[in-house]
């Protein structure tokens, strides 16, 4: 008669080891810090090249990446069982961006209400249990993201467009770099635990600093502005950057994900590098359009 102890085998037996896999290599932040890199300077070298070859091929960029951002945000909805009319918010997307590129503001307002219109006409024929759940995700979809988008494209459109949206995605990117430089060197109170544990207000600071500072030097060196009003677009685009990372932030715990998408190596997905863009849009529009106003070409 066997015992428990002898069926379950001898304590001193070699126990079959598995292979596992190298660790990512990751940072402080829990980013793969040389494929985030890669990508990043990758993305640059593209906005540069379509801004200054051919200007108009920054918006098909800008298209792009608003379509990949709709259907990224439309998967996720669906985490949370939202299933939004994705047909008219890529084809409304497409139309958003390219109307604030050829007619300008009033064309992207005509576009994104024609766009909410569509999305509501497109999920009328469908059970009506949660049709005012899904309209409202379609419609905070289309404003969130080829409407925020659109900014930067009106950004575009003067005679020294492409030198206004280098300064745009230079403070945004310097807000970023900023607060995970800060943050990861001095970190210790986080600024909101509950939505991003990791953001802080020692990053915050460090945002603000090279915001201000890239701030100064932008807005003189490529709009003929004053030091002190590249401070403040610098600083305005850092808190609204700030606000938009976790605002995207605040979206993901609703929807119970971690990232938007995983097509940007030690990024996420596209939304993941758009939270910070997008707020900042019509802001540094509005404060360019301002301070440094410029004839439309």
């Amino acid at each position: 008669m066997t015992t428990d102890r002898e069926d379950s085998g001898s304590p001193l037996e070699p126990v079959p080891m598995q292979a596992v896999p190298p660790p990512e290599r990751r940072t402080r932040s829990g980013r793969n810090l040389p494929a985030a890199i890669a990508v990043g300077l990758a993305l640059g070298a593209l906005v540069l090249v379509t801004l200054y070859v051919w200007k108009a091929s920054f918006v098909g960029v800008v298209v792009a990446a608003a379509v990949l951002a709709v259907y990224e945000l439309s998967n996720a909805f669906r985490a949370d069982r939202i299933r939004v009319p994705l047909v008219p918010l890529v084809v409304g997307a497409v139309a958003i961006v390219v109307s604030a590129y050829a007619g300008g503001s009033e064309a992207m307002v005509v576009a994104l209400a024609l766009t909410v219109l569509a999305a509501m006409l497109w999920r009328s024929p469908e059970n009506p249990k949660g049709y005012v759940r899904d309209v409202t995700a379609a419609t905070f979809a289309a404003l969130y993201v080829p409407f925020l988008a659109g900014f930067a494209v009106l950004l575009l459109r003067p005679d020294d467009g492409p030198d206004r949206v280098v300064v745009f995605i230079v403070l945004t990117v310097l807000s970023d770099v900023g607060g995970f430089a800060a943050g990861v060197l001095l970190g210790r109170h986080p600024m909101a635990p509950n939505v991003s544990p990791k953001k802080s207000w020692e990053g915050f600071a460090g945002s603000a600093v090279f915001c201000a500072v890239g701030g100064a030097i932008a807005l003189p060196t490529l709009l003929d502005g004053k030091v002190w009003q590249g401070v403040v677009v610098g600083l305005a685009v850092m808190v609204t950057a700030t606000l938009g990372d976790l605002g995207e932030s605040m979206i993901k715990r609703d929807l119970g994900i971690k990232d938007m998408g995983s097509l940007l190596p030690g990024h996420g997905g596209i939304m993941d590098r758009l939270d910070s863009l997008l707020p900042a849009a019509p802001v540094t529009f509005l404060l360019l359009s301002w301070l440094v106003p410029a004839a439309a070409s």
